[in-house]
Parts: C-alpha cells; structure tokens; sequence
C-alpha cells in the first residue's frame, strides 16, 4: 500500500501554515475590505455625455436623493410639533442638505447672503421700492400684527417689511403642498409630511441606510417620537430595503444549503477529516479573488461579492473529485497527478468563460471576473498541489458501493442514438421560437422585488408632497451656467401654462433658485439709492403707528445688495441653497446642463412637444426608457464577449483533447443544455435579464466538469463509477443551493437559481447520454475496485 509522502508532523506544519496565510488573508480583508453600495457600478458605462448624465441622476440626481417621510400615530398638535423638531434636527445634520416641511426657513440664506433677497425675488420685476409700495407692504404688516402669524413676524419686520423671504421660500417650496397645521405640513390621512433629501447618493444602500437611521434616532430622541410611526419612501428607502431583503433570504438560504451540504459530504464520504481539508481550497480561492479586487480596484461592490461567491460553487467540484477519485492503497497525490489534465482543461475553459464579463466594460462586471477567476485558479492550483499532501492515508473506495454498480449500470444501458442531439436542437429552437412574451427583460421595474403596498404608499405620499417624479426630467443644455439660467426664465412661462393645463403638478427650474446674471443685475438697478429710499419709507410710514427708524436694517440691507456682486452658482458654496443649485447645473465635456425635476407628470407628450420646439436646447429625458436602452447596449456587448469566448473555449477544449470528436462529446452537451434552459424558461413566460446570463454561465461552467468526466473512457469499470460518484456529488450540492434559491421571492435570486438549477440537470442528462459507450474491455471487469 502506498502510503502519503508527507510525515504526519509536516502534515500538520503544513496545515498550520495554510491556515496560517489564509487566517492573514482574512485579516487583512477584514481590515480594509469597505464594500460599495453604489448600483450604477452594474450599468454601463455612458458613450455620450446625455448618457453618462442619465446614469449620474440615476445615482445622485435631486430625485433619487429623495426621502419622503410621514408622521403618524399621535394627535395632530403632537404631529406638527414633532415635525418642527424633527426638521431643526436634521437640519444641522451633515448627512442632509434639504429638509423642507411647509415651515418657513429663516435660514435658507444665511445672513452675509441675505441682502441678496432683492436680486433673488420677482417683486422688482413688477414693482419699485417706491412710496405707494412700500406704503402697501406696510399696512399688509399692520394687519398681519394682530394675526396668529404676529410671533413669526416680529423678529424679521424690521430687517424685511416687504416680506421677501417669505416671498422666496413660498417660491422655494413644491407646488402641490399638502395642508398646514401650525406652519407645517398636516395631512388627515397621512399625518405629517416632510421632504429630506440626502447628500448620499439614491442607490447607495449603505449610506441610505445610515441616513434613514439618522431619521429614525433623530425622531425618537423628540418629546412623545418614540410613541410615534415613522414611515419612509423614495428611491433610497428602496435601495435599502431590497438591499435588505435580498441579504436576508440569501443568508437564510446561504445557511441551510451550508448545513446541507456537509451533510451530503458526511454521506457521501464518511470522514469529517476529508470534509474539512475538501474546504480549504475554496476558502482559499474566495480570499485570494478578494484580495486581488483590493488591489485592483479603488473600490469593491458587495454585490460582486454575493455573485462572486456563487460562481466560485464551481471550485468546490475539485476537492469533491479528488475525493470521489482516490483509490484504495493509492496516495492522494498520484490520483490528484491522473485527474489533474481535466482539472486544468476545466479550470482554464471556466476562466474564458468569465473572462466575457471583464470584456464586457462593465465595472461591476469586471469586478466579478476579478473575483471568480482569481478564486478559480487559486482553487485549482491548491487543490493540486497543496491538498494531496493533507489527505488522510487510508480511504474508502467509492467504486465498490453497491448502489454506485447498479447506477453505473444503469446509464451505461442507456440507449445514445446519434440522432439524440439533433432531435435536442431542434425541440429547443422550437420551443424558443414560439415562447409568448418578448425573449429579453428590458423593464428594471419587473426585476424589483418591492411589496406592492410599499408601492402603492410611495405613490400617496408623492402625490401628497407634490414631490418630484424619479422617472421624468427636464434638461437645459447651453455652453456655461449664465446660459442655463436663461434658458430656465424662459421657459418658467411655459412651465407654467403646462401646470394650469394639469400637464404637470410642478417643476424646480434652476432659475427658480437663481436667477441670471441679466435678471439680477436688472433689479439691482431697480433698487433706490439710501436717501431715495428713506425718503419713501417715512412717506410710507405717515399715520402708521411704526418707529420712523424702525425699519434701518431694511435700508442698510437694501444699499448693501446696491453694490454686492452679481450671485453665481459658487457664491453658495456651503449654503443650503448652493447644495440645490449645485444638484441642478452640471458641467460635462464644455457643455453646462440644467436639471429640472417634475412633479405629477400626467402628460409627457406635452413635455415632448415643450421639449421639441427648443432647437435642441431642452431635452426631455425618460429615465426609465433611458436606463432599458443602455441596458440593450450593455447586453449586446456582453453578448459580443460571450461570443468570443465561446469560439476561444472550443478551441481550448479541442487543443487539449486533442480530437474534435472527443471535443464534440464535450462541447455538445454542454450547448444544448445551455439552449434548452433557455427553451424551458421561456415557455414558461420568463424574459431573460442579466442575471439569466450570469446564471448560464455558471450552469455551463458546471455542465462541463460532468462532460469532461464522462467523455473519459479509462477502460476501467471501478475508475468509471469514481467518475459518477463525484458527478453525482456535485449535482446533489448544486442542486440543494440552486434549488432553494430558485424558490426565492427576490426575482435575481429567483432568476440565478431556477437557471442553474434546470442547467446542472440538463447538462448531467445530456453528459451520460452523449458520452461515448463503455469500451467492451471495461464490462470485463465490472466487479473490481481499483486500476
């Protein structure tokens, strides 16, 4: 009996020090690995600058930022209160840059900006700061004293008699407000309502979830917010609770597939030694493709990650072979020697295959292939040259198992017609082409594994809060912001003839926020000199029980905004209302382009033919429309990519058999299966997404380890059952994960699982029955165990 090279002491060295490197490999991912959120990293790359700006509103635009909140669960007094409160918090929180309730915001301006009042609100374009004016503005205030607003005025009329911010946050605020309750937004049916808009991106669900745990904190650490229901909607909610809800059922699931496979490989192997060795190849291969995604890339994606982690299921087939193929009286190390030629061929045609996604210039995509070929070859290579010297001495042989021999038999008596693969191909083509539906899922929305009720609350809320539409906008292009400005005052008209034609709820022109430079400088000249001025307010001010130097800081702001410096989209840097502006201009390849978000879209053909009749200067974008087109592009590249790895794979698999008919017998299987999942999901109504592709190569990858084996013919009936035992083994545990997965909620888990799942039992049916027949020198000895 031969016996393994390694002593037992440098066995255990050697284990010590595997362990040993992968325990440092694990600190150091553990230390600096910060997975990104960001979902755009799985979206192509914008060709154009219009596309690149649809997948930076995508991420970052006013629309995606968006949280829609509501107050429910106490009186209406408490509601109110607890919203001023929860507004002032978040308000001095760095992780929001808007916070708008119906409350009027004294400090949307801070006070060395606030003389700019005059040149940012519309009174000078109709009026003059003259006596009969100002002699108007003031009895307005007279009467305003005795209301129940009197409070609220007192600490501002003299500094702003003409009511100018007021003016301006009523200018600032959505259109279509809900109504107000002490100052704030009250709705009967929904309680309070606020808007906050994060600074992290929408599709960030990390950073949302931090934001939307600021919310909470902040609203429970109010007066009677504990007692409260807080409920939350926007694009960023959203992010977060798919995120949430894909990474529950993915443990749940991660974990009794875990539990189920040990079992399997308790059973099907009887030694927990072996099972634990068999894992230090994968473990190996998931840390080493981390490993390499930190020094490759700035930034890694948690969802390379959970995908990376489910193409690597392919490496756990190399152990499971080593330990199916051992013989008895054989080491470890001269089975791994007869098996490692396949290994390798299958290891390397894995690679190619994955090699498609970095092809496809994708960045989440390239990540991905990172990973899983990294792993592979790391997986590969230890399982060659580290394992072997681990593996207990003594083993059983599988090949005697009584079962296996009736099994053996059994396929080995399966009829394989010549005509079997032709009568495949033709069923599937068949079926593909008469499949209902459309072949390819375009629509993002159909992928969304969102509760109908989330949705449909998400739509009350907009609706209430006039908030702005996440799926339509409007974008201003000119050569340099002053343009945009320009282009957005004159389109505020039109705007507005839209609203009255209930075309639209609202719009947030940049103009809106910030006029030109021409409008302002036009009411700056408007503005009265001191003495001018001062002489109509004590006009004004006759028979009016007011001090006649009551209202000084009035003029003093009025003479400072005479001579300050026209405003520009950086002199508010750092100001609530410059993270606003900031959001809705962008410069991109010398162009400047303006965002406009929309509210209440009810007709776009409206917008199309607004739009239209610019010249080219406002385009109206359909964000969903936008993001499917790109998305088509995207896949006809990856299928590009897949294409050449297709032709690079046959040519691999035929270099290293070194016969094209030997290549058939492995190519073939694995090419019908591949069309018959596709035959089968889609007539059963399924459109094929991304995640469909992904899954096919997996399933591929998987497939061609069974016909690789099974087109071996050793003229050993013993070695020929070793075969069907590792296959079987593998099929078990790709089944019991996939399976489960396939019965998900989460349609991209769904989706990964069903396709992989129907891949490994059509390619482990269509390996046996296209693989060549038992040599008449293998029969003859049916009852032996070893070589």
């Amino acid at each position: 009996m031969s016996s393994n090279p390694l002593s037992l002491r440098k066995r255990v060295t050697l284990a010590i020090v595997w362990l040993g490197v992968l325990a440092v490999m694990g600190w150091l991912v553990a230390r600096n690995l910060h997975p990104s959120g960001d979902l755009r990293e799985f979206m192509p790359k914008g060709q154009t600058p219009m596309q690149k700006l649809v997948l930076d509103e995508m991420g970052e635009g006013p629309a995606s930022r968006l949280l829609l909140v509501s107050i429910t669960g106490r009186p209406d007094a408490d509601l109110a209160a607890l919203s001023k409160g929860l507004a002032t918090a978040l308000k001095h929180d760095s992780r929001y840059t808007q916070v708008v309730n119906g409350s009027f915001d004294a400090g949307a301006l801070d006070s060395k900006l606030l003389p700019y009042r005059y040149l940012l609100s519309p009174t000078l374009d109709t009026q003059a700061f003259d006596a009969p004016f100002l002699a108007d503005q003031l009895q307005q205030r007279l009467a305003d004293l005795g209301s129940p607003a009197a409070g609220m005025l007192e600490d501002v009329l003299p500094r702003d008699p003409t009511l100018e911010m007021l003016k301006l946050a009523e200018r600032w605020t959505p259109a279509d407000m809900p109504p107000l309750l002490d100052g704030v937004w009250v709705s009967p049916t929904d309680g309070a309502l606020l808007l906050v808009q994060t600074r992290a991106p929408g599709f960030d669900p990390t950073a949302q979830e931090q934001a939307i745990a600021g919310i909470e904190d902040a609203l429970h650490a109010l007066p009677g917010g504990k007692d409260a229901k807080l409920a939350l909607s926007g694009p960023g909610y959203f992010s977060v609770v798919i995120s949430a809800k894909t990474r529950a059922q993915a443990d749940g699931i991660g974990f009794v597939s875990s539990i189920g496979f040990v079992l399997l490989l308790l059973l099907a192997y009887r030694s927990v030694g072996s099972l634990l060795l068999a894992g230090l190849p994968v473990i190996s291969g998931a840390l080493a493709g981390i490993v390499a995604l930190m020094l490759w890339f700035p930034q890694v994606h948690g969802i390379t990650l959970a995908f990376g982690f489910t193409l690597l299921g392919v490496a756990q087939e190399y152990p499971i072979r080593v330990l199916s193929h051992r013989r008895a009286g054989e080491n470890a190390l001269a089975s791994v020697r007869m098996l490692w030629p396949l290994l390798l061929t299958a290891i390397a045609s894995a690679c190619i295959a994955y090699l498609a996604f970095y092809a496809s210039g994708v960045g989440g995509l390239q990540q991905l292939a990172v990973f899983t070929i990294t792993g592979l070859l790391m997986a590969g290579f230890s399982t060659r040259y580290l394992l072997p010297w681990l593996l207990p001495v003594r083993v059983r042989d599988v090949a005697g198992m009584p079962w296996l021999i009736r099994a053996r038999h059994f396929a080995d008596s399966l009829p394989r017609p010549r005509w079997l693969p032709w009568l495949v191909a033709v069923v599937a083509v068949a079926m593909i082409a008469l499949a209902p539906g459309s072949f390819w899922q375009n629509d993002l929305a159909a992928l969304t594994p969102l509760p109908h009720d989330l949705l449909q609350r998400d739509m009350r809320l907009r609706s209430a809060l006039g908030a702005a539409d996440a799926r339509y906008l409007l974008v201003l292009r000119a050569p340099d912001s002053e343009g945009v400005l320009k282009l957005s005052e004159q389109l505020e008209p039109k705007i507005d003839a839209l609203r009255e034609a209930h075309a639209l709820v609202g719009a947030e022109l940049p103009s809106r926020y910030l006029p030109s430079m021409a409008t302002q400088r036009a009411r700056q000249q408007k503005l009265p000199d001191r003495a001018t001025l001062q002489a109509a307010l004590t006009q004004a001010q006759r028979d009016l029980p007011f001090k006649p130097d009551g209202f000084a800081p009035f003029v003093d702001d009025v003479e400072t905004a005479r001579a300050m410096p026209l405003l520009d989209p950086h002199t508010f840097a750092g100001n609530p209302l410059g993270e606003r502006i900031g959001a809705m201009l962008r410069q991109r390849d010398g162009q400047t382009y303006g965002l406009v978000t929309l509210s209440g879209v009810n007709d776009p053909a409206a917008l199309q033919k607004l739009a239209a009749g610019s010249g080219g200067a406002v385009q109206l974008l359909d964000l969903k429309d936008s993001a499917e087109s790109l998305l088509v592009g995207y896949r006809t590249r990856i299928l590009q990519a897949l294409l050449a790895a297709t032709l690079l794979l046959v040519a691999t698999i035929t270099f290293a058999l070194r016969s094209p008919r030997r290549a058939w017998h492995v190519l073939a299987p694995m090419t019908l299966a591949t069309f018959l999942v596709l035959a089968v999901e889609r007539m059963c109504g399924i459109e094929i997404s991304l995640f469909h592709l992904v899954a096919l190569i997996l399933a591929a990858g998987l497939g061609l380890h069974y016909a690789l084996f099974f087109e071996r013919d050793t003229g050993d009936p013993a070695e020929q059952r070793r075969t069907l035992h590792a296959t079987i083994v593998c099929v078990l545990s790709a089944l019991l994960v996939f399976g489960m997965l396939a019965v998900s909620t989460i349609p991209v888990l769904r989706a990964i699982g069903l396709t992989v799942a129907l891949g490994v039992l059509f390619h482990f049916c269509l390996s046996i029955l296209m693989a060549p027949h038992v040599a008449p020198r293998a029969a003859a000895g049916e009852g032996g165990t070893n070589a």
